[in-house]
């Protein structure tokens, strides 16, 4: 008897466990503002979900959800050939979730008075043939160039978009998140970088591209150039009324919509 009162014991204390289903988030720093919202949203109405977040960049969660080390990979950028060629090679079937809609914003440092860029200037800024912002009608300040690390969904579609096949300059300096990124622009004079609008804020100075200002209304209606779409990937399509499916189909819901909003991005849909 009192060997099945320890069984029955042991047995509560465990089921909770064994039924709480993980899911792991792996990816953007982009993107990973929009998660961490998702997930509290959905933590206050399922407890049985455990979510753990890792942001360290879009091809980092590629090749976890091509490792199997997550359930999800959160990229700013669609997924690449060869990384369908290494998950197929594994036994894995990407599928994308579209969330919303997010547009590359080129900042300068709030002294900085040059307010617009052409795709050739920004070209030559961080080719280095642009030295000084006196080239461009500012200042006789030097230019300090400022990229996102390489393994970044933002810098793919800065470099695809920006500055085509043109390698950067030797002297350009790289940050590993949208937060740094901002922090090194607004306190450094001459410094130009660029974020996802949703990190835009004060302290630094937007630049217009091409002429045309950044703005939720621009990136909605496609004519701001440098406007893209963020995705979440799983593997495989997830099973109808699953935790999964449920997370990656919350930014269709009225909730996951005024989260996407609150955080800057522009949502897909509107109720």
């Amino acid at each position: 008897m009192f060997r099945q009162l320890i069984f029955v014991c042991l047995f509560l204390v465990l089921v909770p466990f064994v039924q709480a289903q993980e899911i792991r988030i792996e990816g953007s720093t982009t993107v990973g503002p929009i998660v961490d919202a998702f997930v509290e949203s959905l933590n206050q109405s399922d407890g049985k979900v455990r979510f753990t977040v890792k942001k360290t960049g879009s091809g980092d969660g590629a090749a976890a959800l091509i490792d199997g080390r997550c359930e999800i990979a959160a990229m700013s950028r669609f997924m690449k050939d060869e990384e369908y060629k290494k998950a197929v090679a594994a036994g894995r079937r990407p599928v994308p979730f579209t969330i919303c809609m997010d547009g590359v914003c080129f900042i300068v440092h709030q002294s900085n008075n040059v307010r617009n860029l052409t795709k050739q200037q920004v070209t030559d800024i961080y080719t280095g043939k642009i030295k000084s912002w006196r080239e461009l009608g500012g200042a006789d300040v030097p230019v300090v160039a400022i990229s996102r690390d390489t393994s970044s969904g933002t810098y793919e579609v800065f470099h695809e978009l920006a500055v085509g096949k043109s390698k950067l300059a030797a002297g350009v300096e790289y940050t590993n998140s949208n937060p740094q990124m901002f922090a090194r622009v607004s306190t450094t004079e001459g410094a130009i970088g660029y974020v996802g609008i949703g990190f835009l804020q004060n302290g630094v100075a937007t630049v217009k591209f091409e002429n045309i200002v950044p703005t939720k209304e621009s990136i909605a209606n496609g004519t701001y150039p440098l406007s893209r779409p963020l995705y979440l990937f799983t593997d495989g399509y997830p099973k109808l009324g699953s935790p999964l499916m449920k997370f990656c189909n919350f930014f269709l819901t009225e909730e996951g919509q005024d989260v996407i909003n609150a955080k800057g991005f522009v949502p897909l849909t509107k109720y």
